[in-house]
């Protein structure tokens, strides 16, 4: 096994809940964040600051950002998509700041309203700013194993990606399977190149669960060496541009299947477990999460307390 350890990073806070219906009151989301903390997740994605007539759900990110802990406990990560999006976040206080770039044409159009090479020039400019005045910076290339309109997307166009990105010397890059089309051998080898093309920056993955391959494909993730991995408290979440997207990999589910594996994490399993229930009457609707339903092995448990 290649790693003992992973960082978990929590998206449900934004990525869960951005393409709800229902849209949590911002002292529900305030609330959803520190009890994410309070199970021990130190990297969490509060919000995106992004145009809220295309993305309601998130309107309130300065509200959410102003009323948070300021601890030290958690670092918090916003999302952004130009310049303007991190003028907000700067001075909304965020810890980190996450920037997307698509890798096909067609889905950043639909995205973000530019091609893939112009979300790269975009994020030089942004990042290399953010870095300049002591942001940690991470860049996700979003549709890095496929694209809902465009199909197969070539492994050496993300890893071209990557290195442009890697340019304005990044904290973090991250591989996203944004519609869940992912499989382990996929994950594995473009894993491997990236980390072969840009070896002195941490890797993350962001995986989802709409083809119900999302735990494998971490299994696959953890197995190549990545640092961190992406996963929401009920396996809650989705694209809202992504057609017949479903939710990311659930927390608790990820965590059960490390802790069985020997991989330490440092979250609470049956914290999150509890969030999980929080969530699902929050957002009145049954989450996707299975360990909810199953409970925890009681060797975990122990392991867990």
């Amino acid at each position: 096994m290649s790693a003992k350890r992973v960082t978990l990073v929590e998206v449900g806070p934004r990525d869960g809940i951005q393409a709800e219906p229902k849209i949590l009151t911002t002292q529900e989301k305030v609330d959803f964040i520190t009890r994410i903390i309070d199970a021990g997740l130190t990297r969490i994605e509060v919000a995106s600051f992004v145009n809220p007539k295309r993305v309601p759900q998130m309107a309130d990110a300065e509200a959410v950002l102003s009323q948070l802990p300021r601890d030290g406990r958690a670092s918090y990560i916003g999302l952004i998509l130009n310049m303007k999006g991190f003028e907000r976040a700067r001075a909304a206080k965020v810890d980190e700041v996450g920037y997307a770039v698509v890798a096909s044409d067609t889905f950043a159009q639909k995205n973000q309203g530019m091609t893939s090479e112009e979300t790269v020039k975009a994020w030089q400019e942004v990042g290399a700013q953010a870095k300049k005045e002591g942001f940690k910076t991470s860049v996700t290339v979003g549709a890095a194993f496929g694209c809902p309109f465009e199909g197969e997307v070539n492994p050496d166009r993300v890893v071209a990606m990557v290195r442009a990105c890697a340019e304005v010397d990044p904290d973090e890059v991250a591989l996203a399977d944004t519609i869940g089309c992912a499989d382990p051998r996929r994950v594995t080898e473009l894993v491997k190149r990236v980390k072969d093309a840009v070896p002195h920056t941490k890797l993350r993955v962001h995986l989802h669960n709409t083809r119900n391959t999302g735990l494998a494909n971490a299994y696959a993730a953890v197995e190549a060496g990545v640092d961190f991995l992406d996963a929401s408290t009920g396996g809650i979440g989705g694209c809202p541009f992504a057609p017949r997207a479903t939710g990311n990999i659930p927390m608790e589910d990820l965590i059960y299947m490390l802790n069985r594996m020997g991989v330490e994490t440092g979250v609470d399993i049956n914290k999150v477990m509890a969030n999980a229930e929080w969530v699902e009457e929050h957002l009145g609707k049954p989450i996707p999460a299975m360990l909810g339903k199953a409970g925890v092995f009681p060797d975990v448990a122990r392991r867990a307390a």
